[in-house]
């Protein structure tokens, strides 16, 4: 018997963002499960990549989480670099990475609630110096 293949990067990338939209809306695998009419372990198969989400189905996911489905496909691997807007050669995982963190969610979700933009600049600046990053 052949081993399995390992998941599409793209499958992966597009459960990625799956996941990080559904984390931001603090929506659990099994509430996206119910809203789709699926279990929770499908929901984790999709998120990791292992199962391909179907195209109706990503428009049913898309629909539930109040994104476009665009949202998933955005910083894709292999997208044309015209098409990444600064034509940055870097994948952004590690954004999605730090957003998909329980820190990194908390701390978004309570940045964006900061009105003053001044105030939003002095805790970049010191996040930056905390970091090092002069």
């Amino acid at each position: 018997m052949p081993s399995k293949k390992s998941p599409n990067p793209i499958d992966i990338h597009v459960g990625s963002r799956v996941r990080l939209r559904r984390m931001m809306l603090g929506m659990s695998q099994e509430k996206l499960g119910e809203s789709l009419g699926i279990t929770f372990q499908q929901i984790q198969k999709y998120e990791k990549g292992t199962n391909r989400i179907g195209a109706s189905r990503l428009q049913h996911i898309a629909t539930v989480l109040k994104v476009p489905v665009s949202f998933f496909f955005e910083d894709a691997p292999g997208t044309p670099e015209e098409a990444e807007g600064f034509g940055e050669t870097q994948p952004t995982s590690y954004v999605v990475d730090f957003l998909s963190s329980s820190e990194g969610l908390s701390l978004n979700k309570a940045f964006v609630r900061i009105e003053d933009p001044k105030v939003r600049r002095r805790i970049v600046d010191l996040v930056r110096s905390l970091g090092g990053d002069d």
